[in-house]
């Protein structure tokens, strides 16, 4: 049976558990629902989970494991001798092969030998798959039955469903915080292979960026410049613009849609603003290369500024109206949150609107715009597309706003990308950029929660 049939059936049980435990419950009280030690829907959520999750656990250790198996099988019964003294690279190769001629793609194999174990693979796979939904279904039915033969009055259904909710968010909790002390353990692993190679000081300090090799000795370096710092002085340009940008815009766009704005205008402008978020970043790329970027050419033409193709300000403008409904969309959901006898009481003191916005519901609202601004910082920095195609790939110090510089996350996709060894300078250069920039994003939101903490205002 396919897995999307056993699914099927699946659900289908347990939406049966769930309705069967209902009317059980109410039955087993002649519908006196206040005798029961739950209410009626636990009773049915305790026989659905009886019913699901043990098959569930079981579709899912069948899942990793069948792999594994089948693949142990069908190589066991190669001719003797085949795959003696051979290397694990070629044994890969040889199951390979034996997949793409089951399955009738790829490079298959004329080989007698190949070709009895691509049958052998289609008899053991459909032997496998049903084996592992009869047995789950089997699991769930057995599940069905004992669940409905608990069913009594004074079962406590509720503790028991909480419960399972309850090791279901946990699980969810520890796999996120195991994720990310995953990808720190990783960053840190390949930063360190990196590091061994070329220095730390030199890439923290270094004021050079050249990842690939030098075709001679007497350029920037015989094995390429890893000098981070023009890399990371266009990262912050860049944000910094975007930020210049989206912070007052969004800003004063939140106060005047929760302050000022009738509800019918908020109704509608909110979304609308909201928009700016769901537009893809390669759609504000080429609003970038052909508009922005023009335009800021011929300004600073008419200023007398040498003004690259690529510029950053280019780059930051596009990437602060981007950004827009991040600073907007939350600061404007905390200042609705403060509470309205705060208002009232300014009011009451004489204050005008504006005063009462500026000396009480902005320092209340402080923390969540402060967070809503944070987030929009992380957005600029993580953005690439926008950068790759108004600001270029030049890795160069300066604070010219009009030159074409490059960001840390642009480089990261460079190095990763292209017919580079995994374990190449340059491709390890990519986790030491991410390393760093995972830090400096760090303490960029431990001095935000100082600066909230110094200067929140807290009422009773």
């Amino acid at each position: 049976m396919p897995m999307q049939a056993t699914i099927l059936v699946l659900l289908a049980l347990v939406a049966y558990g769930y309705l069967l435990g209902r009317r059980r419950a109410v039955r087993s009280v002649d519908g006196r629902i206040a005798e029961l030690h739950s209410v009626p829907h636990h009773y049915g959520a305790y026989v659905a989970l009886w019913c699901g999750l043990p098959a569930v656990l079981l579709i899912g250790a069948w899942t990793v494991l069948e792999p594994w198996a089948v693949r142990s099988l069908v190589l066991a019964g190669l001719p003797e001798g085949r795959l003696d003294a051979m290397p694990p690279a070629e044994r890969n190769l040889v199951w390979s092969t034996i997949r793409n001629t089951a399955a009738g793609v790829g490079f298959g194999s004329d080989d007698p030998a190949i070709l009895a174990a691509a049958d052998r693979l289609d008899r053991i796979r459909r032997l496998v798959d049903g084996a592992g939904a009869v047995a789950a279904l089997a699991v769930a039915m057995l599940g069905l039955g004992v669940a409905r033969r608990r069913i009594v009055p004074r079962l406590p259904a509720r503790v028991a469903v909480e419960r399972v909710i309850t090791a279901a968010m946990i699980l969810a909790s520890t796999i996120a915080i195991f994720t990310t002390l995953g990808i720190v353990v990783s960053l840190v692993f390949e930063s360190l292979r990196f590091f061994a190679r070329y220095p730390l000081g030199e890439f923290l300090f270094g004021l050079h960026w050249s990842p690939q090799s030098a075709m001679r000795e007497d350029q920037v370096a015989g094995s390429g410049a890893f000098g981070a710092v023009p890399i990371f002085a266009g990262t912050f340009l860049i944000s910094a613009i975007a930020l210049a940008v989206a912070a007052p815009l969004g800003l004063m766009t939140a106060i005047a849609l929760a302050e000022y704005a009738p509800r019918k205008v908020r109704s509608v402008a909110k979304p609308v603003v909201e928009l700016l978020a769901g537009i893809p970043t390669v759609v504000y790329g080429f609003f970038a290369i052909l508009t922005v970027a023009p335009m800021v050419r011929d300004a600073g033409a008419a200023l007398g500024i040498d003004a690259s193709a690529n510029s950053a300000l280019a780059a930051g403008l596009v990437m602060g109206i981007m950004i827009i409904p991040f600073v907007s969309s939350l600061a404007d959901d905390v200042i609705s949150a403060v509470p309205a006898s705060l208002r009232d009481a300014a009011y009451a003191l004489g204050s005008t609107p504006s005063e009462a916005i500026r000396h009480v519901v902005l320092p209340a609202a402080l923390p969540g715009i402060v967070g809503a601004i944070l987030l929009a910082v992380s957005r600029a920095i993580g953005e690439t597309m926008i950068v790759v195609m108004a600001a270029g790939m030049t890795a160069e110090l300066t604070g010219n706003p009009f030159a074409a510089v490059t960001t840390v996350t642009v480089q990261i996709v460079a190095s990763l990308t292209g017919d580079t060894e995994f374990d190449s300078a340059k491709t390890l250069s990519a986790f030491a950029l991410g390393l760093v920039l995972f830090f400096m994003t760090l303490a960029l939101n431990v001095v935000a929660l100082a600066i909230v903490r110094r200067y929140r205002e807290s009422y009773d």
